[in-house]
């Protein structure tokens, strides 16, 4: 077509090299990361990772919002994972150091430990850093549970679940203890609650399910488990101490869990306590009780004495009321594993915490990877009890194997399906461990020996799986860039002759946690020569691990200077070479030392003593105020002037913290 029409410039060579140039430009300012856009998405990350979602939302809703997959990702790399892995495992299934996974959540804004567990948003975020797409892998069957439209009119009341949360030694159990007037804290070893308990409690205004979770800050995942299963909080603070790390653990957890809290400020009555100063350590966490102008109930109170104890359950009642809590207690019933064990004369057994509907005796289920037909329940005083109606805590008798903690319960109306849903979860189980326990590659190995990385390698088993699980995070936290401990397997129930076994084939340390190994097991112990570490305390434990992990440490190397002297004179010696004519000015230069040339306070040389002489005489050393002749090895550039200095290199066994 004709240009120059006179309806514009016509387009020239020129103009359409200056369009492809600005056009670059943009892609090249489009790839550019800007660090307000980044800090933006950051903000954006965590309000969703805070603000949760209802708990009764569709779960395939959620997991469309969380997880939009292309249709154009590369299957290689999309990260299949499960929701709440912890750091440790997420490295492994990416393939690089744990410590790489910090420092990357550290620069995007998160502060995180190899222990920690994350939610599916925070993954995301991780596996996009690394190049990958994580996608959510959902328990088989699971839409078969989800929640249907149900009549709002077969909805009745139920009572609160209310977790007790707070820090070690802070009076958790003992406000417990005062509801149920037992003595539940004098069959705790070392005085603290090693795994959860479930309880109900009878009060003038009705009954109310309580959870008491541990203290012990090794005990952060059963912590976490407790917030997600509780419709309210009662955080505990000791008035006579202030807001120390498991209480700022337990306010995140509830916060994240969209839980509302109840403040107990306990050991009031004792002459040190400040309960104001405690209010105040609690408002720079974000938490304002009613008095400094916020929304959160409070109570001062005394566990021991009973003082105030009714005031706090008369304001966890009054929040409870708010919240309108409803259950159709005629429908199928589901609920969470809260606990679960290996007993030696009942089998596998599990603490249920019913959610909905109504758990009834010869009810079939699934539970995880388990199965199985409820043959017996008891409460909390091993009473046995024919049915289980919402927010109720039974033990289940029944179960094909030993849940863990966290495991979804849920019952179905024939024994087979439940059979046929198991048995495709434990495959798929076995498939996922498979691609975690895959070999490793040439370049791992050589990064690893090129790190000078040492294992050590353990095998746990406990009497309840949520120590068990906790033991295993504390350990595995005191992993470092030269020690790392590896629990190559975790289990409930007594320590077995193929637990020895696996220990010998593997070079692992056997730990029981409140388990003691059969007869057969200490003989193949005896016989392999594998190590049986048994504890019936977490501190213990965690602290002989650390002894054992100092002595796998590479010694550290320190100079310790001989001795010094000044070079006063060169000799050329046929068939020898420069000797060096020195006066020692102090300390000794004995012959099997290092040697150091210093020449204007500069090091030009290091390596050993050639030779050493007085007159003609070879000697061993040469003290302070004496000459010598000294040869430095494979060095011929000695001059006057030049100090001598005699050193050698001392190891020393070091420690974790060094």
């Amino acid at each position: 077509p004709p240009v120059g029409n006179g309806s514009g410039p016509a387009p020239t060579a020129t103009a359409a090299a200056d369009g492809d140039a600005r056009k670059r430009t943009r892609r090249r300012r489009r790839r550019r990361v800007d660090q307000r856009v980044v800090e933006e998405n950051i903000r954006k990350t965590l309000i969703k990772m805070e603000s949760r979602t209802p708990k009764r939302r569709k779960r395939r809703e959620r997991e469309e919002v969380a997880s939009p997959i292309a249709d154009d990702v590369d299957p290689a790399t999309v990260l299949k994972v499960n929701e709440f892995v912890s750091v440790a495992e997420l490295a492994d299934l990416l393939h690089v150091p744990a410590t790489r996974i910090v420092q990357t959540c550290m620069e995007l804004g998160l502060m995180v430990t190899i222990n920690q567990r994350l939610d599916f948003d925070t993954i995301s975020l991780i596996c996009e850093e690394f190049g990958f797409v994580a996608r959510r892998e959902e328990e088989y069957a699971a839409d078969k549970f989800q929640d249907a439209a149900e009549d709002e009119t077969a909805h009745e009341a139920r009572p609160p679940i209310v977790t007790v949360m707070g820090h070690v030694d802070h009076g958790k159990t003992s406000l417990l203890d005062h509801l149920r007037k037992t003595n539940v804290i004098a069959g705790e070893s070392g005085g603290i609650t090693q795994h959860i308990g479930a309880y109900s409690v009878e009060t003038p205004r009705g009954r109310i399910t309580f959870l008491d979770t541990p203290g012990h800050e090794a005990f952060t995942a059963m912590r976490a488990r407790g917030a997600q299963v509780t419709d309210l909080v009662i955080l505990v603070v000791a008035a006579d101490d202030q807001v120390m790390p498991q209480t700022v653990e337990a306010i995140d957890h509830a916060k994240a869990a969209g839980v509302p809290m109840v403040v107990g400020i306990n050991k009031i009555d004792l002459p040190a306590a400040q309960p104001l100063k405690v209010k105040q350590d609690l408002a720079q966490h974000g938490v304002l009780v009613e008095e400094f102008g916020g929304d959160v109930l409070s109570a001062e109170i005394s566990a021991k004495t009973g003082q105030g104890v009714d005031a706090l359950i008369e304001k966890v009642l009054l929040q409870a009321e708010l919240l309108e809590l409803h259950a159709n207690p005629d429908r199928p019933a589901q609920g969470v594993v809260i606990e679960a064990e290996l007993d030696r004369g009942m089998g596998p057994v599990a603490t249920v915490l019913v959610t909905r509907g109504t758990l009834r005796n010869g009810d079939a289920f699934i539970c995880g990877v388990h199965s199985g037909k409820v043959r017996a329940m008891h409460n909390e005083f091993s009473r046995a009890v024919a049915i289980a109606a919402p927010s109720t805590p039974v033990r289940v008798l029944g179960f094909s194997g030993v849940p863990q903690a966290g495991d979804t319960f849920a019952v179905l109306t024939e024994e087979r399906e439940a059979k046929d849903i198991s048995q495709v979860r434990q495959r798929l189980q076995r498939e996922q461990e498979f691609r975690r326990s895959r070999k490793i590659t040439l370049d791992e190995f050589y990064t690893q020996m090129e790190a000078g990385q040492s294992e050590l390698r353990l095998i746990l088993k406990g009497d309840v799986d949520g120590s068990v699980e906790a033991l295993a995070d504390s350990l595995e936290e005191l992993s470092g860039d030269e020690v790392r401990v590896a629990v190559l397997h975790r289990g409930v129930g007594a320590i077995t002759e193929s637990d020895v076994m696996l220990a010998a084939a593997s070079n692992a340390i056997l730990i029981g946690f409140h388990v003691r190994p059969d007869v057969r097991a200490r003989e193949a112990a005896a016989r392999e020569g594998v190590d049986i570490r048994l504890y019936r305390v977490i501190y213990e434990a965690v602290e002989e691990v650390r002894k054992a992990m100092t002595g796998l440490l590479t010694p550290e190397e320190r100079e310790v200077i001989q001795g010094t002297a000044e070079v006063r004179n060169v000799f050329k010696i046929p068939k020898i070479g420069l000797v060096a004519g020195c006066f020692v000015t102090d300390g000794t230069i004995p012959r099997s030392a290092s040697v150091r040339v210093v020449r204007d306070g500069v090091e030009v040389y290091a390596g050993r003593i050639g030779s050493l002489r007085r007159f003609k005489d070879d000697v061993r050393e040469v003290k302070a105020g004496f000459e010598c002749g000294i040869g430095v090895e494979n060095f011929q550039d000695v001059k006057v002037g030049d100090v001598l200095e005699a050193y050698t290199v001392e190891q020393h066994a070091r420690t974790l913290s060094s």
